[in-house]
This record gives structure tokens, sequence and C-alpha cells, in this order.
């Protein structure tokens, strides 16, 4: 693609190439007049929701973002019902357009891959999917159902969805209820899942399983699944009456085995037989009764097998109830986990629920409730390397790298809806990925005005981010980070712009910016890569150009696609 980019670009700007592949800065005046960003330059832009002018993605890159980013809590320009209106319309448009299966394809990847922080939008996308009259896309859909929708809690997320996307009726037909069934019978081969399951996750989003076997009428295919219907259904004793006896399955004995030790567990108050049924039967913090969630002793028969999520989302309490913390051997346990890769990788652990976990974990108190807690710090390190671990490996590229925070007005709102942790402040800590990868890198933060920042790889997280709160916001002018080394003679191969794109304030687009840079630097492969913070419609990477990219911010994948781009491999 990018074998001849240097003629690409010459041509692209109306400028003979030499045999050099360089120029001097007095070529500048071979590149169009600047037009302020509140004009487009060409018919192909469009008005951005500030007032500038920007290119609008691709349907591709717009579903990109929404599976990523998704619009909970919406954008500083628009409410998250909007936001989701207008996603859903791209994706409507994309089936239409006879690419339903694309659209799929594309759902089941990035949900596969623990590339998105949140499931709501890939759990919307795949309903929409299904509710459509193309026959095609509803199969693929409701194939990729058990792959999606790896619990309980996604499952009844999609049932909702799905009924709110119907258009005639409640969304029960034949199709629905068989992949329903489906899902059930899945764990046929692993029916103590299942039981884990419907146990764990009882209820959520209004719906039980109950509920959803009322609904789809399920037809057990084994005895263990049978029972486990049953036990919903009917509880424990009926379920016993009518799958126990001597000529019994191995799995369906383990399956009411396991049952009993749940309902013996949930009517105990004795720690000690709560935590031999834990070490028996590998029971979860669901099953635990509430009054022994303070016990230091039950809390840890749950650590010693505890999922890397849970983990993750119990640091709080079992730091409160002394489990975790100075001198205990327990923290060692926990830190050792968090710094396994190939766990993180294993539960698809995304690095902004690390980084959320990290940023509530050292505050020492929860955004509701009244639990708190002393911060171990050594925990707060070994979050924070999770939150680079969570990344896939990328090898150093060796190229100079400006890494150019947006901190504008615009980029104060919550990234995907998450409390305490802002678009800015989100690009600031995802720009430390890069900056612990390559060696050789400037960091720049920007809004109407730029301010060389002074990053370190060995900062922390937390200084890096006081850092950039201490920088004041104000309008948006995202060819700054161009214009700026331009002026400054810095030489840079590459230029990674953190940014909702909302640009407005420059006399000079961003794309072009770039463009009369790679002329008074000689660097002609200079590219542009453009990191979307909000599920918006906009980009300052002019698609025609090939070395500029638009790629979705806080993509698990995205430092290897960084990587790529950069070295002409994409």
């Amino acid at each position: 693609m990018l074998r001849n980019f240097k003629d690409g670009v010459m041509s692209f700007l109306g400028a003979s190439s030499e045999a050099d592949g360089t120029k001097s800065g007095s070529d500048s005046d071979s590149a169009m007049e600047p037009v302020p960003q509140s004009e487009p330059t060409e018919a192909s832009q469009v008005p951005n929701s500030a007032g500038g002018f920007s290119w609008q993605v691709s349907d591709l890159d717009q579903l990109r973002r929404f599976l990523v980013l998704g619009c909970e809590g919406g954008t500083y320009y628009a409410c998250e019902k909007d936001l989701k209106d207008m996603n859903v319309a791209v994706i409507d448009k994309m089936i239409k357009e006879n690419r339903g299966i694309e659209v799929v394809g594309l759902v089941k990847q990035y949900s596969v891959e623990g590339r998105t922080a949140k499931q709501d939008s890939i759990l919307l996308a795949l309903a929409i999917c299904t509710r459509q009259d193309d026959k095609a896309t509803k199969s693929a859909a409701y194939a990729a159902l058990p792959e999606i929708c790896r619990i309980p809690t996604h499952l009844f997320q999609f049932i909702e969805y799905a009924e709110k996307k119907s258009k005639d009726g409640t969304g029960w037909g034949r199709a629905h209820r068989k992949a329903i069934c489906k899902w059930y019978n899945s764990f046929k081969k692993n029916p103590k899942r299942l039981a884990m399951h419907v146990t764990k996750y009882r209820n959520r989003n209004g719906w039980t399983h109950r509920d959803v076997f009322r609904l789809s009428h399920p037809k057990p295919e084994s005895d263990a699944i049978g029972s486990i219907v049953k036990y919903v259904i009917k509880g424990l004793e009926t379920a016993k009456k009518d799958y126990s006896s001597d000529t019994s399955a191995e799995d369906t004995i383990a399956v009411l085995e396991f049952l009993s030790a749940v309902e013996k567990a949930k009517d105990s108050n004795s720690e000690d037989e709560v935590v031999e049924l834990i070490k028996k039967f590998g029971l979860v913090r669901e099953h635990v009764p509430t009054a022994l969630l303070n016990s230091v002793s039950v809390w840890g028969a749950l650590l010693k097998d505890m999922p890397m999520t849970a983990l993750i989302r119990n640091l709080n309490k079992m730091t409160a109830v002394g489990l975790v913390g100075i001198g205990r051997e327990e923290t060692k346990l926990v830190t050792d986990k968090l710094l396994n890769q190939d766990l993180l990788k294993k539960a698809r652990i995304h690095p902004l629920n690390v980084l959320v976990a990290m940023n509530t974990y050292k505050r020492g108190s929860g955004e509701k409730g009244k639990l708190t807690w002393l911060p171990d710090q050594s925990i707060v390190s070994s979050l924070e390397e999770a939150f680079y671990l969570s990344f896939k490996f990328v090898e150093p590229t060796n190229k100079r790298h400006l890494l150019a925070v947006d901190v504008s007005g615009s980029m104060s709102c919550a990234i995907s809806g998450t409390v305490g942790i802002s678009c800015a402040t989100a690009s600031a800590c995802l720009s430390m990925v890069t900056a612990r990868t390559e060696s050789n890198f400037e960091v720049v933060a920007f809004s109407h005005k730029l301010t060389s920042v002074n990053i370190t790889q060995r900062m922390t997280l937390n200084q890096v981010t006081k850092t950039f709160n201490r920088i004041r916001m104000g309008g948006t002018d995202c060819a700054l980070p161009m214009t700026w080394a331009a002026q400054n003679k810095k030489k840079f191969d590459v230029f990674v712009v953190y940014t909702d794109s909302e640009t407005w304030f420059g006399n000079i687009h961003p794309a072009e910016a770039l463009r009369q840079y790679r002329i008074k630097s000689g660097i002609w492969d200079a590219k542009l890569i453009v990191c979307g913070m909000a599920a918006n419609q906009f980009t300052i990477a002019d698609p025609s150009d090939p070395g500029m990219l638009d790629m979705v911010g806080f993509d698990s994948a995205g430092p290897e696609i960084m990587r790529n781009f950069t070295l002409g491999q994409l």
C-alpha cells in the first residue's frame, strides 16, 4: 500500500518527485493555500459539532468506534440517545447495503478478542442483526450468540435489546427461541459450568432464567442440563427427585451435588462451613450469604481460585476486610495474578477496566456506598502494570513519535460513560503505552494553544494524569502538533493525535498542516495516526491520503495497529 508513498504524496501536492526524495523548506509554496478550519477544504468534508470541518469516517470505522467506545454518557456535543441513534442508523444502513455478514463478523471479532471495555454496544449490534429481514444476517447473528454471550449477564442483556428492537410482538419467534435454547444446551459437555452460571447470575436487567425458560421452552439435550432446568423452575428437591438415581450419569450427580452445596451455603451462618463448601465445590462470592461477606477466612478461600475479572472487581472489599494489605501473603498472590499477562489475556481483561479499577482502588473509597480501605501501594503498582499488559504485546518501531493529547473543552466528558475518567485523562494514559514502548518520542498537549509536556517512561500514570490535569483547557486546534513541529524544525516520522476530532479553532486544517510539514521537513512519509476518543462521526485524517490513519482510541489491539501502520505494513 505504501510502496510508492513518496511519489503518491508528491503527486497529491501537485509537486514532481525527485530522485533523492527530499525537498527544501522553500518548496512549501507548492502546497495549497491554508484554509481556516471553519471552512471546508473540499466538498467531501462535513461540518463537525464544534463548527469546524472534518471528514466523516466510513461506516465500518464508525461501527468500530461504537463497538469499542459505546455511547454511554454521550459526548460533549451529543446526548447518549442521539449518539446511540446515529450509530444504530449506521448498522441498519450497512445491513441494507448487504453488509450484514460483515457487521456480524466484526461484532464477533471484537467480542471474542476482548477489544472492548463493555459488552453493551456489542450486544446491541448483535440484537439489531437478529431483527433484520435479511436471513443471512439473522442466521449469522444467532450462530455467533454462544461465543458473544459468554455469561448469563450478556444473554439477558441481549434478550432485552432484542425485545426492544422487535418490530412486531415480543420478538420470541422460532429462530429466537431456538437460539436461546441452543445457548443453554451448548454446556452439554460441561454442565457444571451452566450450574455455576445459573446460580452465580440468577437475575440481571429484570430477567431471570425462569423467565427465559418460560418463553423459550427449552428441550434439554442431557439429563444434567435437564436437572439444571428443573432446579431453576421447580427447585432443588424436585430436581433431585426427577434426576437422582443409582443409574444417573456422573455429570448429573456432580451437578446435583454442586446445586446442593449452593443451597446449603445460602442458608448457612457458619464461616467454617461456607469455607469448606467453597474449597470443595468452587463456590464464588455470589453464593456466600451477605452476613459472611466481612469474613477474612471466607474471602481467603474465595481468593485461591478467584477468576481474574472477579479479582479486580473485589480488590477493594478484600483490602477493606483485611485479607489484602501490607505484610499479608495474600497480597503477593494478588500481585502475581495481576502481572500474569496470560491470565489477563485469557480473561479478556480490557485496559480501560483496569484503569478504572486502579483509580478507584488508590482513592480508598467507592463512588457509592460507605466502603473504605487503605490502599496497598504494591497493588496500585501492579494494577498500573496490568494496564500496560492488557494491551496486545507490541515491539518498538524505533521511529520518531510526537504524541499529542487533545485537552480542549470537549475532551472533558467521561470516556465511555466512565465516572472519574475524562477523554483527556484516558488519552494521556493511552499515550503512555506508546511512550513506554518507543525510545524516541515527545509529548505535547493542545487545545487552542500547544504545551510541551515533560513525560518520561518511568513516570506513573498518577504522575502523568496530574501533569495533564494542570493544563488549562480551551478551543480545539488539531493542526497545532504539525505546525508546532514545523516551526521548531522538529523531526518526527509519525504524529499520534488523541482527539474527538471536534476541531475548529485554527487557520489551517490538520491534514494540510501535515502535508506542509512533509515539505518543510523533507520527511515525505511522515504519518498521522488519529486515535478517536469518542463514538462520533468525525476524523481529521484525510481518507484519500495513504499516510493518515483513523483508529479507535481504546481498542486493546490499538498499539499493534499503530505499529503496523507506522512501518508501512497496513
